[in-house]
């Protein structure tokens, strides 16, 4: 009998290696190698074994041209979801595997558990490592007081299993039949063919290898449920991500109410989407406004608030930005941001001092995104500095003004995307200004709107706009 092999892994990013080192080469952290052991024959074969040992047997496609493949449009699974559906691109693709990660306790059991409960005529097996059936019972009449009731989206599709040994798993995947598989969570999961503990990244890898390979022989889609470490990666890390079609985050603060699945790989639809939730006593309800929930109806009169019309993927909204600029009480001034980029706020405080000639270096100053939402475009910049302006002058923006915009360097207000969007959806809020950069102004030739728009071309031109 052949010798078995040892191997080192890491145990932050997955890095293996013939031998153990001190720091890792691929993410940099110290004393993160564990040794594995690895089996006399090779993984691919123990994971062929297993799945035709299970009923599964593998296609064998040679090789093909380019131009000889046939295309069609891939179909669509509905979520019953409108806020899924789209960060998904358009719903579940058959035969697919995602990831869905999220810090503890911000909802990925109840996002998912809700979801499926709605899917009526579809089996589905939630198989989870974490929880009881009694406590899933619990739950699921939390989120719906019909479960035993006659009602078409009571749950009767939904079978539990309580199992944490995946070759078990597979037997009743072979008995039942499932049209989707969820793995609540993937940590918790652990295959015979690796003798290590379960969370380790050795069971995490082929775990999540051997449910790929079901989900591409079978066509049926799987849905994994990941944690998030405390650097704010999915555990198990880049493994995880580089296996799976599709890797979906749920972020957002569990004081606040609101919640953002965001979509960070997606083989089958963009990156660039999001999906807005209101977490409620019954569970998330998906939120088709948001501009109406994210802003306040009394900021007339109150310096230091900003609105700001962002774009995240293809959805325009309107987001609150407020500012508090105060004199630095210890000697050194503070610089924070929530929900805005840190490094950002940092650049543009430098343009406000050197372009506009207002000096901050003995203040503090505080940013934050109403709603607890976090937001990457860039068109924030500018209303930021308005409210950044509004806050040390004290004098209020006038609340029928909206702003958007990209700083650069020099000062000046640089185009954004989807210009035409913005506008719109300002406008229909009721806003009676916008104030927009000047070369955006070619792509709305032609167009007309009720809202009066502000060409700028500096920084300096969209503060006289709006403080005169």
């Amino acid at each position: 009998m052949a010798k078995d092999k040892t191997a080192y892994v890491c145990d932050n990013c997955g890095f293996d290696s013939t031998k153990w080192l001190g720091k890792c080469p691929s993410c940099g952290q110290w004393n993160t190698f564990k040794e594995v052991r690895i089996g006399s024959s090779s993984q691919s074969a123990v994971r062929s074994s297993q799945l035709k040992d299970q009923g599964f047997k593998p296609e064998r496609i040679g090789a093909v041209r380019l131009q000889d493949i046939p295309t069609k449009e891939l179909p669509r699974i509905d979520m019953q979801d409108v806020e899924l559906n789209r960060v998904l691109g358009g719903g579940l693709v058959p035969g697919s595997i995602v990831l869905l990660g999220g810090d503890p306790g911000i909802g990925k059991s109840t996002l998912t558990l809700q979801t499926i409960m709605r899917m009526d005529g579809k089996e589905v097996l939630y198989v989870s490592g974490e929880e009881s059936a009694h406590q899933l019972k619990m739950r699921a009449e939390r989120l719906n007081g019909n479960v035993n009731g006659n009602d078409k989206t009571d749950g009767k599709s939904v079978m539990v299993l309580c199992e944490t040994s995946l070759e078990k798993v597979f037997d009743q995947i072979r008995e039942v039949g499932p049209d989707l598989v969820v793995i609540d969570s993937i940590q918790t999961m652990e295959t015979e063919a690796v003798d290590s503990a379960p969370g380790s990244i050795t069971q995490i890898r082929e775990c999540a290898s051997l449910l790929l390979r079901y989900a591409k022989t079978s066509g049926v889609p799987v849905i994994l449920i990941g944690h998030i470490n405390k650097e704010g990666t999915i555990a198990g890390p880049k493994i995880l991500e580089h296996i799976v079609d599709s890797v979906i985050q749920f972020e957002g603060d569990r004081q606040g109410l609101y919640r953002i699945l965001r979509s960070i790989k997606n083989r089958f639809g963009s990156t660039s989407e999001i999906g807005i939730y209101e977490m409620q006593q019954t569970g998330l309800r998906p939120v088709t406004n948001p501009s109406e929930l994210l802003l306040s109806d009394e900021r007339d009169g109150m310096s230091g608030i900003a609105i700001s019309a962002a774009v995240e993927g293809m959805r325009p909204f309107l987001i609150e930005t407020q500012a508090l600029v105060s004199t630095a009480a210890y000697g050194t001034p503070q610089r924070s941001a929530t929900g805005f980029d840190q490094r950002r706020l940092n650049m543009l405080l430098a343009v406000l001092e050197k372009k506009v000639g207002f000096k901050l270096i003995q203040k503090d100053v505080f940013i934050n995104i109403a709603g607890g939402i976090k937001v990457t475009d860039m068109a924030m910049d500018l209303s930021v500095l308005a409210a950044i302006f509004s806050s040390n002058v004290d004098m209020p923006i006038d609340a029928g003004y909206c702003v958007c915009g990209e700083v650069g360097l020099s000062g000046e207000v640089r185009p954004i995307s989807r210009i035409e969007q913005r506008i719109s959806e300002a406008e229909k809020l009721g806003f009676t200004d916008i104030v927009i950069p000047k070369r955006n102004m070619g792509a709305l030739k032609g167009k007309k709107f009720s809202i009066k728009i502000h060409p700028v071309q500096k920084v300096e031109e969209a503060l006289k706009v709006l403080f005169g």
